[in-house]
């Protein structure tokens, strides 16, 4: 049996399940949602250490949560593999500290025939912009299937169309992994992260490049492509920064989560 095996547990989130279920416990008592009227198809979630945006993913996936779904497929960018268009994981299992995921290879291999920027680089797996997503779907949706695509130098538009078929299947999750901008002060880190998240709230694509940076621009602005063009509806849940834990106002990153349906 092949496994997608962690490379990111015991760094940007604990190597223990008490200590993720602690951290979810925690996030979970932390913050009350009026009633959100929205059927789930999608969510965007950030992929920092979850002591600077676990609280924020947590909030997606926890509201995400209340609809049913067969499988879960993330999507998120590669810090550190150089891939022309797109990885999908071919193993039969993703590890995690909670217990291994099924992976539904069958789907993936499907997907990876049909589109012709999917490939399989073994290297690309292991990567934190997915991983750090699987112990919140081993959490709150144990017994489901994922997908893992990890993708590179990718025109969003490709990836909108692969997303548009995902969304003919109302048992599909689409989560899209991003953080927003890096490294600029406080002020400037919230100018910049409001044009993103105004951009998502409005579903403008063309705002995204007045000024909005994000790692995951391609899967964000592929979503936000979709949503548009099968009449989606985005809700803004919720945004902070690393300063809210750090204090450090001169190196800041931002974060936010987004649900996506109708």
């Amino acid at each position: 049996m092949s496994i997608r095996k962690t490379a990111v547990a015991g760094t940007f989130y604990p190597n223990e399940a008490k200590e993720i279920k602690r951290y979810i416990e925690h996030f979970n008592k932390s913050f009350s949602v009026d009633n959100i009227d929205i059927n789930t198809r999608a969510i965007i979630s950030p992929h920092a250490g979850y002591v600077y945006s676990g609280f924020t993913a947590n909030l997606a996936f926890n509201l995400s949560s209340k609809n049913q779904f067969k499988r879960v497929i993330v999507i998120g960018p590669s810090h550190k593999v150089y891939l022309e268009g797109a990885s999908i994981a071919l193993y039969d299992e993703y590890q995690t500290p909670l217990g291994n995921i099924k992976i539904d290879l069958e789907y993936s291999k499907i997907l990876k025939e049909k589109y012709s920027f999917l490939n399989f680089k073994e290297e690309a797996h292991s990567e934190h912009s997915t991983e750090t997503q699987a112990p919140f779907i081993k959490s709150y949706y144990d017994g489901l299937e994922i997908i893992e695509i990890v993708y590179g130098k990718l025109d969003s538009s490709l990836l909108s169309k692969l997303i548009d078929e995902l969304l003919k299947d109302k048992n599909n999750l689409i989560v899209i992994s991003t953080d927003l901008s890096h490294f600029y002060t406080l002020e400037e880190a919230k100018k910049l992260d409001n044009i993103c998240l105004n951009a998502i709230a409005s579903q403008d694509l063309e705002m995204f490049d007045k000024g909005c940076e994000a790692c995951g621009m391609t899967g964000v602005k592929a979503i936000i492509n979709s949503s548009l063009k099968n009449n989606l509806i985005t809700k803004v849940l919720y945004y902070c920064t690393s300063y809210d834990r750090t204090k450090d106002d001169t190196r800041v990153v931002g974060y936010t989560s987004v649900l996506i349906g109708d």
